[in-house]
C-alpha cells in the first residue's frame, strides 16, 4: 500500500511537533544506553500519520540501521489479530458469545480444575462451567502459560513442551488438545489469568472456518488491507526478506543486550503451527494499517473488516463489575500494567487513568508482545501508536507507559 510516510504536520492534526520529538529523543537515548537495540515508532491523529521515527539498529553487530519496512517479531501483538478473525466468524453466525469451547473442539468438553498437589500429583476435580468463547477473548478461561513459573499446572505445560515455543512435531489441533488435557487453574469466568487462550482461539477460528488460521488471516484480514509484510514466519534463510528481518535480542537481568537467535531464528521459516497468540511477523507499516481498520471501526479505505458495534463491545471492560486486572486478574505478567486497566475482547483497556497512573485517556485500548513492542489506539483523541523493537521480554523493559506520556505530552487541541 506503499511506503510508510508523514502524511500530515502535527500542528495541522494539534500536536505540537517540537515536544513530539521529545519521543524520539528519548527513545535514541535508550539506545545508546544500551537498552533497546533500535526502535520505530508511528503515530496518527485523525486517521493520517503525523510522526514517523527510527533510530538504532535492526542487527547491531552488523550495524545495519532500522528501516521504515524493517520486519519485527510481534509476540502478542498477534492477539488481537486472532480476536478480530473470530470476531469476525462471530458476525457471521458461526458462533456465540456463549457457545462452550467443547462444542468445536471436543477434548474442552471433559475441563477439570486444580485444587491442590503439584505438577507430579496434580489433585483436579471436574469443572462445574465450560469454558466459552468470550472466557477465550477475555483471558477468562483459567488456561496459562508455561513461561509463568508460579503455578504447577504452569510446570505441567512445559513438561508437555509449551513455554515460549511449541512442540517440533505437532499440529495446530494435536496442540490444542495437549492444552486441554492440562487442568485449568480455575472455573472459567472467575478470575482473568494471561495465557494460551488466544492459541485455543486461532484453533476455534480454524474448525469455523474450514480453513487454517494462517489462510484465514491471511485471505480476510490481511490482503484486503493491504498488509503485505505480516506472516507467520519468512519462506527460509534465504528469502529476500530476511535480511529486513531485525534481529531478536534477550535482556539479561543486568539489562545487557545479547543476540537471542535460538528463539529469533525460529521465524526465518514458515511456523509449523499457527500461533493465534504470539506467531506473526509485521512491519510497522502493516501494523498501522490494522490499527487504523480499528480506530475506524472496523472499517479502513473502503473495506470492512468488522461492524462499528463489535468494534465497539470489542474495546470495553468485559471484566465483572467494570473490575481492573489488579482487582480480578491474578498477580503475573501480562502485555500490560494491571492498576486502572480492564479487558475487553482482545485488548486492555483503560478504564480509570489516575490508578492507572498513566497520561492516558478512558478508553484507550492497547496490546504488546514479548519484544517489547506495542500499539494503542485513543478513540477520544483519535490517536494511534505503533512502537517496534525487538527486546526479549518485554518485562525487562517498562517502556509503555513512558510512550504513552512522550506521546500525549504533545497533544494541544
Amino acid at each position: 500500500m506503499g511506503e510508510l510516510q508523514v502524511e500530515v504536520e502535527p500542528s495541522e492534526v494539534g500536536l505540537d511537533g517540537q515536544r513530539l520529538l521529545r519521543l524520539g529523543a528519548h527513545l535514541d537515548r535508550l539506545v545508546t544506553a544500551g537498552r533497546i537495540p533500535g526502535w520505530l515508532a508511528v503515530v496518527g491523529r485523525g486517521g493520517k500519520i503525523t510522526y514517523l521515527g527510527t533510530g538504532g539498529y535492526r542487527h547491531v553487530e552488523e550495524q545495519l540501521p532500522v528501516e521504515v519496512d524493517t520486519i519485527f517479531r510481534i509476540y502478542s501483538m498477534t492477539k488481537p489479530v486472532t480476536s478480530v478473525a473470530a470476531m469476525m466468524l462471530l458476525e457471521a453466525g458461526a458462533f456465540e458469545l456463549t457457545t462452550p469451547v467443547g462444542d468445536l473442539i471436543p477434548s474442552f468438553r471433559e475441563s477439570r480444575i486444580f485444587v491442590g498437589g503439584s505438577d507430579v500429583k496434580p489433585v483436579t476435580v471436574p469443572a462445574r462451567e465450560p469454558i466459552r468463547i468470550w472466557h477465550l477473548l477475555t483471558h477468562t478461561s483459567g488456561l496459562t502459560y508455561g513461561f509463568h513459573r508460579v503455578h504447577p499446572v504452569d510446570a505441567l505445560l512445559r513438561q508437555a513442551g509449551y513455554e515460549w515455543s511449541f512442540p517440533d512435531d505437532v499440529d495446530l489441533a494435536t496442540a490444542v488438545d495437549a492444552i486441554a488435557a492440562q487442568p485449568l487453574l480455575f472455573e472459567p469466568g472467575t478470575e482473568w489469568n494471561y495465557s494460551l487462550s488466544t492459541d485455543v482461539l486461532g484453533r476455534v477460528v480454524e474448525i469455523a472456518s474450514g480453513t487454517t488460521l494462517d489462510r484465514f488471516l491471511a485471505d480476510r484480514i490481511f490482503s484486503p488491507l493491504g498488509m503485505t509484510d505480516t506472516s507467520f514466519g519468512l519462506a527460509g534463510p534465504e528469502s529476500p526478506d530476511a535480511g529486513r528481518l531485525a534481529r531478536l535480542y534477550a535482556v539479561t537481568p543486568t539489562g545487557k543486550l545479547v543476540p537471542y537467535d535460538v528463539l529469533g531464528n525460529l521465524f526465518l521459516r514458515p511456523a509449523r503451527l499457527p500461533s493465534g497468540g504470539g506467531g506473526l511477523l509485521s512491519t510497522a507499516a502493516d501494523y498501522h494499517r490494522f490499527a487504523s481498520m480499528l480506530r475506524g471501526g472496523g472499517a479502513l479505505d473502503g473495506v470492512r473488516i468488522l461492524g462499528p458495534r463489535t468494534v465497539a463491545a470489542m474495546t470495553r471492560n468485559w471484566l465483572p463489575r467494570n473490575a481492573d486486572l489488579d482487582t480480578f486478574g491474578r498477580p503475573l505478567f501480562a502485555e500490560t500494567p494491571f492498576r486502572g486497566v480492564g479487558f475487553g475482547l482482545g485488548f486492555g483497556v483503560v478504564i480509570d487513568s489516575p490508578r492507572a497512573a498513566m497520561l492516558a485517556s478512558v478508553g484507550d485500548y492497547s496490546w504488546g508482545g514479548a519484544a517489547s513492542t506495542t500499539f494503542w489506539v485513543d478513540p477520544a483523541e483519535d490517536l494511534t501508536c505503533v512502537f517496534m523493537t525487538q527486546a526479549f521480554p518485554s518485562s525487562a523493559l517498562p517502556i509503555r507507559s513512558v510512550l504513552r506520556q512522550l506521546v500525549n505530552q504533545a497533544i494541544l487541541t
